[in-house]
């Protein structure tokens, strides 16, 4: 489904596969099948923990959207306990259909002006010392979100200072200048995920484009070399362990800093189909294997994600540095 297509209806559904119709439920049902149950080293206890209400209440009260809960992501009872929430600017509702993704995709929300005061609001609330920032695509904005990414970073500098700020942009994908916008604005490190191997992205990441991604890494690093770079991708999806190595050495021809590796879980039948689960000797083995390669920092388990441990992941980044340059 093309992101033309769908930025100009009224309907908003969940992210899926290519196969079946969003807007016709029903074909879609023909195609689901019984999701594989998970292993022991993927199961997470459910969120009950007196943080965990303080932080989903702090969110409610600035009227926020986090990326935590539209992603269903495992980890948010951990993240939460800890006041760690990775926050979702630009609406929550997503202008493209990649299959894996949880996110309500359909006619994008009006852009909320007052959403960069309300983010530092939070941040200084939650008094953290990191935080991610990330957001829908907006194919419909002429640069695609990048100015409210910028007046988001400066919000928070001025609200909490002492914040380091860890941002995760779409790829701006045909947005001349957009780039340069947000790293003007100093964010402490630029993520951006390939997602998965080049391969599969005629399904998996319909929208995107694999070197346009890689691309866009590269330039950050060449605008600001000291703002971190980072990217990540899932495994699961049917890609092999060459595929994965291969995205390895593109993201270091890119210069990227820190790489995540994650094991995708399909939100709901309609999405991407599972391909397996990867054992945690193999996230282990991806995970010294980049460390050679010469990334500063390598995460690769089961349950990583894009911003997990953040805030811990931040200085074991600065120490690498340190070290490699010393």
């Amino acid at each position: 489904m093309s992101v033309e297509t769908d930025i100009n209806e009224k309907v908003v559904f969940r992210g899926q596969s290519l196969k079946g119709d969003a807007r016709h439920p029903e074909k879609a049902r023909n195609d689901l099948k019984p999701q594989p149950k998970r292993p022991d080293w993927l199961k997470v206890k459910a969120p009950t923990s007196q943080g965990y209400q303080d932080t989903k209440q702090i969110v409610r009260d600035h009227h926020l959207v986090t990326v935590c809960e539209e992603a269903a992501c495992p980890n948010i009872g951990e993240c939460w306990q800890k006041k760690h929430a990775t926050m979702m600017i630009l609406g929550s509702v997503c202008t493209r259909a990649c299959a894996f993704c949880n996110v309500a995709t359909g006619r994008p929300d009006k852009l909320d002006h007052d959403e960069p005061r309300r983010v530092a609001e939070a941040v200084a609330h939650l008094g953290l010392a990191h935080v991610v920032i990330t957001s829908v695509d907006r194919d419909d904005l002429d640069d695609g979100g990048a100015a409210h990414f910028a007046k988001t970073i400066l919000a928070i500098r001025d609200a909490s200072p002492q914040t380091t700020i860890e941002i995760l942009t779409p790829d701006f994908l045909r947005k001349d200048g957009a780039v340069e916008v947000v790293v003007a604005a100093k964010p402490d490190v630029f993520n951006h995920n390939l997602e998965t191997v080049p391969r599969l992205y005629p399904t998996v990441r319909p929208g995107a484009r694999y070197f346009a991604s890689l691309q866009l890494l590269s330039d950050v690093k060449r605008l600001d070399p000291m703002i971190f770079t980072k990217s990540g991708i899932m495994v699961g999806l049917g890609e092999s362990r060459d595929d994965v190595i291969q995205v390895m050495d593109d993201m270091r021809a890119a210069d990227v800093d820190f790489m995540t590796i994650g094991q995708y879980l399909q939100p709901t039948p309609k999405h991407q189909p599972l391909d397996r689960f990867w054992t945690p000797d193999e996230f282990a083995s991806l995970k010294a294997l980049g460390e050679a390669k010469g990334f500063l920092m390598m995460s690769s388990s089961p349950l990583t994600r894009s911003s997990y441990h953040a805030d811990d992941d931040f200085a074991v980044l600065k120490a690498a540095r340190q070290d490699a340059m010393a």
